[in-house]
């Protein structure tokens, strides 16, 4: 998987910015991406304190560019361009203070072009890596929401799982008059969606489940009515992929179950790409897989974004920084 990631990169050259400078495991996998060469990483931080944190751990940052946030000769430009995205939501003098933090003035730099992508989360929470990408990157054409998915490997196994980060539920949009614009089941629709095209881009053929405790019927509930027309809806949005639902996760990986419950499904008892009917069961069920099923974790990797930006967990060590800096970039 690695290889055909870092074979794109080798062919398009891109920059990835990292939000945290100093931090010991953003400086190890920067130091690492220099000596390899197909991807160029830019640190946020005051100079000074990058260096001496990089040379107190040993990490080889020469040459590579530090931007610091307190002295930036673009920042007034970069204030004017956060107070127009913003439209009178933020002053300019509260534009200035919030690029004054890492977080917003890394994302800052990939809307300016500077860099290509992001990845933050060593020291943020979720959240702060989110926000600013929603009100500064913004979603791309078409898309209602960010979401997130898992990619698990196992050998030569790779499956896709979303959402198990983000969406904590789905609940219906109305507008001021009360009228639903988007429904709870467009949304997990999308998501289901958006982790397909994600699957692909990581050598998966997707076939996608839409997971329930209710396989095609035999239970009955709102989380039922959910999953069901969501994933006909999916149907409509990607033809060219192999989706079906709702079903039980015994009949999504079973074959024999699969088509007992679900006969001539083409994704019952072969699927590889599950969609959660929300955030508990999705994130329970990638760390079940990780931890009891000996599968490898990379993610959460962000949906629906203009531009690729990711979370680090703030338990991540080197390895994961470094894996996840080649998955985002290569993802533009």
């Amino acid at each position: 998987m690695f290889e055909n990631l870092i074979k794109v990169l080798k062919e398009n050259p891109r920059k990835i910015v990292y939000t945290e400078g100093t931090d010991v495991r953003i400086l190890e996998s920067a130091a690492r991406l220099k000596k390899d060469g197909f991807l160029t990483p830019v640190l946020v931080g005051n100079p000074d304190a990058v260096h001496a944190a990089a040379q107190k751990g040993g990490f080889d940052i020469d040459g590579l560019e530090i931007i610091d946030p307190d002295n930036y000769d673009r920042f007034d430009e970069m204030v004017a361009k956060m107070v127009e995205l913003r439209k009178g939501k933020m002053t300019p003098e509260e534009c200035a203070a919030n690029l004054k933090k890492s977080n917003y003035f890394g994302t800052m730099l990939v809307k300016m072009g500077v860099a290509d992508a992001l990845l933050g989360g060593a020291t943020y929470s979720t959240a702060d890596t989110v926000r600013p990408a929603l009100q500064l990157i913004k979603t791309k054409p078409g898309a209602h929401l960010v979401s997130s998915c898992f990619i698990m490997v196992r050998d030569d196994e790779t499956l896709a799982m979303g959402d198990c980060a983000i969406n904590i539920s789905y609940e219906d949009s109305v507008d001021k008059e009360g009228n639903v614009t988007f429904t709870a089941a467009d949304k997990l629709a999308e998501v289901g969606a958006e982790t397909a095209k994600t699957a692909k881009r990581f050598g998966i053929d997707p076939k996608v489940a839409f997971l329930s405790y209710s396989t095609k019927g035999s239970g009955k509930g709102d989380s039922v009515d959910l999953a069901r027309n969501a994933c006909e809806k999916c149907k409509a949005l990607i033809p060219e992929f192999d989706v079906d639902g709702e079903m039980q996760f015994d009949a999504a990986v079973s074959p024999v179950v699969g088509q007992l419950k679900f006969p001539g499904s083409k994704v019952a008892g072969y699927a590889n790409t599950f969609i959660f009917p929300e955030i508990q069961s999705g994130n329970i069920g990638y760390k079940i897989a990780q931890r009891l099923g000996g599968f490898a974790a990379y993610g959460p990797i962000l949906q629906g974004l203009n531009a690729p930006i990711n979370d680090l967990s703030r338990g991540c060590n080197a390895e994961e920084v470094y894996q996840m800096s080649i998955i985002t970039a290569a993802l533009k």
